[in-house]
């Protein structure tokens, strides 16, 4: 029993460690110059994100069918959605701070 205790918490520590590394990572390339490397980790959690619709299986039923589609696109998306604006915060934080500097640029 102690052997399994131990292997749920190096997972969870694994998983805590990645999860807080991806969002620094994502913080890391919303800062740069350019835009598009802080888009490069919510298309790739998109596209992972599509896997999950190609392994769904088939009730027997249209509508079953569409629902289940849908609620594996809104739950699978969540990570895109928190990556996505972490991008947005950081870029409209680097986008006040410049228009701050051309103000005081101008003032001088």
């Amino acid at each position: 029993m102690e052997m399994a205790t131990r292997v749920i918490w190096v997972t969870l520590i694994v998983l805590l460690v990645l999860v807080v590394g991806g969002i620094l990572l994502q913080i890391f390339l919303s800062k740069r110059e350019s835009k598009w490397p802080g888009l490069v980790l919510p298309v790739i959690s998109f596209l992972w994100s599509l896997l999950y619709l190609f392994n769904l299986m088939d009730t027997g039923s249209v509508v079953r069918n569409i629902l289940m589609a849908i609620l594996t696109i809104l739950l699978t998306n969540i990570p895109t959605l928190v990556l996505l604006a972490i991008y947005w915060a950081v870029r409209e934080k680097r986008r006040k701070r410049s228009e701050i500097e051309k103000m005081n640029i101008d003032d001088l």
